[in-house]
């Protein structure tokens, strides 16, 4: 099992799925900010001044 692991990691697909997992999560904070700073507050402009800050949705 540990001979399967070695030959797995050193293939090079451990280290794809580490800059992926990366990339996933800067992209994710990227979209955050764009949506937060930029796309909401046109919105809330929009429609006559809005503010969505306090918006929230609770599930019980």
């Amino acid at each position: 099992m540990w001979k399967e692991f070695k030959s797995f990691a050193i293939r090079g697909n451990v280290i794809d799925l580490a800059i992926g997992v990366i990339i996933g999560g800067a992209f994710g904070k990227i979209v955050t900010s764009l949506v937060n700073d930029l796309m909401m507050p046109l919105l809330g402009l929009l429609l006559g001044g809005m503010d969505f800050s306090a918006l929230s949705f609770t599930f019980v």
